[in-house]
């Protein structure tokens, strides 16, 4: 047989076969997927408001105090780039604390957000001082709350009551430079490439974490920060 003719089959064979090998492959393998990290667990329930609990919700938990209207760029950044994004997702839902003090200025604020759409999903919720600060203090954070029982930043509870975020927050050049481990709590509602290009992403990856749960194909072992390229085994405990 001609060589060429020889050279031509075996290309031939090789480029129908391995596509159908590195299928065959993959058939097996099972679906793993990583969870966004719990970064606190216990997060206290808004038990003086059964109609809008935390327990057995997605919730992306806001703190408006007794002054909402310092809060108008923050809210008007969550509200676009969060709640527009989420709000048809199942069991989701903003959940801002404001003080009862707080109703004539939290009035103004929802017309500054709405923008002709019903806010279903997102509900302004009443706490004493107190109260506020009890549930404030639930959150692991390393930023207080203002004179005005107040922050720009955002936090996710899920719907076992875990505070979820990011265990290590480095980037793939930080980890190959070995710089220290830092973790992501909470979210800067000002910072508008904070809530596109890691809120957005992390609150993504818990709806998938659910979906997933829910078809019996989620292996809790797994952990979004194994993604990053050089942890150690060290690290990781």
């Amino acid at each position: 047989m001609d060589k060429k003719l020889v050279i031509r089959y075996a290309v031939l064979s090789i480029l129908f076969f391995l596509p159908v090998a590195f299928l065959l492959m993959l058939l097996p393998a099972k679906h793993n997927y990583n969870a966004l990290d719990i970064v606190k667990e216990n997060v206290q329930d808004l038990q003086s408001d059964s109609d809008n609990a935390l327990k057995d919700h997605i919730t992306v938990l806001a703190f408006f105090g007794k002054d909402p209207l310092q809060n108008i760029i923050a809210a008007s950044n969550l509200k676009e780039l969060i709640y527009d994004k989420f709000k048809g997702f199942k069991k989701f839902q903003i959940i801002a604390v404001v003080s009862p003090e707080a109703k004539d200025n939290l009035d103004l604020l929802k017309k500054e957000i709405e923008s002709h759409e019903d806010l279903k999903y997102w509900h302004f919720v009443f706490l004493s001082d107190d109260a506020t600060k009890s549930l404030f203090n639930s959150l692991k954070t390393d930023r207080p709350l203002n004179s005005n029982l107040s922050t720009s930043r955002v936090f996710i509870v899920d719907m076992d009551l875990n505070q979820r975020g990011r265990l290590d927050d480095r980037t793939e050049r930080e980890v190959e430079t070995k710089v220290a481990a830092y973790d992501l709590t909470s979210y800067d509602c000002i910072e508008v490439a904070i809530l596109k290009n890691k809120m957005s992403e992390d609150m993504r990856v818990l709806f998938t974490e659910y979906r997933e749960k829910r078809k019996g194909n989620f292996d809790s072992t797994t952990r979004r920060a194994n993604d990053l390229k050089g942890v150690t085994d060290e690290q990781e405990d």
